[in-house]
């Protein structure tokens, strides 16, 4: 059952409280009472698509269910990657759909100063380091880094966090079951800020978990492999630890994962009821209450009485042509 398997502690288990005097919250930390506060956080690369929805239904619904919290922040640190406009057609699109945040929403490009304060942190303690290695340095190793064997000094080295050898990181998701990691042979020292001076997802997210006071991280199973990461980066750092979920990948016809630059179902902003209904059946939910509902309010209010976080499905990703939708994204109409 779901509540079985809620109830985990990472290894080992860490309090929910603040012991770093450099990372200030941005949002009152949850207090350590058991309450949930989750979120959902997209990049600005897109618009909202089928995959990204059951994110965000997915990770609203069990906030719900919790009687929590559910904040959304845009992570847009890498500006390469960024579609211009997308954060605000990802946020209309997220009002449609009636998933409105209980906090103000906040975004990544705002918050160096937390990622330069935590990367010092690091630094000083000696858990990090620059690495003047490239990508051709590494190819031997299969990108890799477990020393540094770079051919030049740098005029901006990245900074990678010291992975000793042996070190591996073990937890247990509420929904893939337990999970192991051995950190050091498969991924090696990884970087915290890049070669060009942006920010690593790694660190900008455990940063940001740890000053939303977020308890319950709900996301898509493609991350599930950077989740050792972030706990060693929590530790490091001294931060609390959140419970994880990670939700079946939706894949399109040939079965590579559903991509925000594709091409876009415009939302009927007069009835988004299909989208969510479509991601309701893909969380293994039973259809039938959700049938029937006139309006977005009350198809929302029947989702919340009906949802049963232990049918939502284990697996990495939906099979081959599964997953019960017809469109591949859903933006707001202009």
């Amino acid at each position: 059952m779901w509540q079985a398997r809620r109830d985990f502690k990472v290894i080992p288990p860490l309090r929910r409280t603040f012991v770093s005097t450099s990372i200030q919250p941005s949002v009152a930390p949850t207090p350590d009472d058991g309450s949930y506060r989750g979120r959902f956080a997209p990049s600005p690369t897109g618009d909202l698509h089928a995959g990204s929805l059951l994110a965000a239904f997915g990770s609203w619904l069990l906030a719900r269910a919790a009687q929590g919290q559910w904040l959304v922040r845009i992570e847009d640190i890498d500006p390469a990657r960024e579609v211009p406009g997308a954060a605000r057609r990802q946020l209309e699109a997220l009002s449609m759909l009636g998933l409105r945040p209980d906090a103000a929403v906040i975004r990544q490009s705002e918050r160096g100063a937390l990622y330069q304060n935590a990367l010092e942190q690091l630094l000083d303690a000696g858990l990090a380091f620059a690495c003047h290695c490239s990508r051709t340095d590494l190819a031997e190793s299969g990108g890799i880094h477990r020393r540094c064997v770079g051919s030049r000094q740098r005029r901006n080295p990245s900074i990678r966090l010291r992975v000793s050898a042996g070190t591996s990181c073990s937890f247990v998701d509420a929904i893939q079951g337990p999970q192991s990691q051995d950190v050091a042979t498969e991924v090696g020292d990884f970087v915290l800020r890049r070669a060009d001076g942006h920010w690593a997802y790694q660190l900008a997210v455990v940063v940001d978990d740890a000053a939303q006071g977020i308890t319950d991280v709900v996301r898509g199973a493609d991350l599930l492999d950077s989740t050792p990461r972030q706990i060693l980066l929590q530790r490091a750092l001294g931060l609390p630890t959140p419970a994880y979920a990670h939700l079946p990948l939706v894949l399109d016809a040939q079965g590579r994962k559903l991509s925000k630059s594709g091409l876009a179902h415009p939302l009927d902003p007069a009835d988004p009821r299909p989208a969510l209904r479509n991601a309701w059946r893909a969380l293994g939910q039973d259809p039938r209450p959700l049938l029937g509902q006139h309006d977005v309010a009350s198809l929302l209010a029947s989702a919340c009485s009906a949802f049963d976080p232990a049918r939502i499905p284990a697996g990495r990703h939906w099979a081959r042509g599964a997953f019960p939708t017809h469109n591949e994204s859903f933006t707001v109409a202009e």
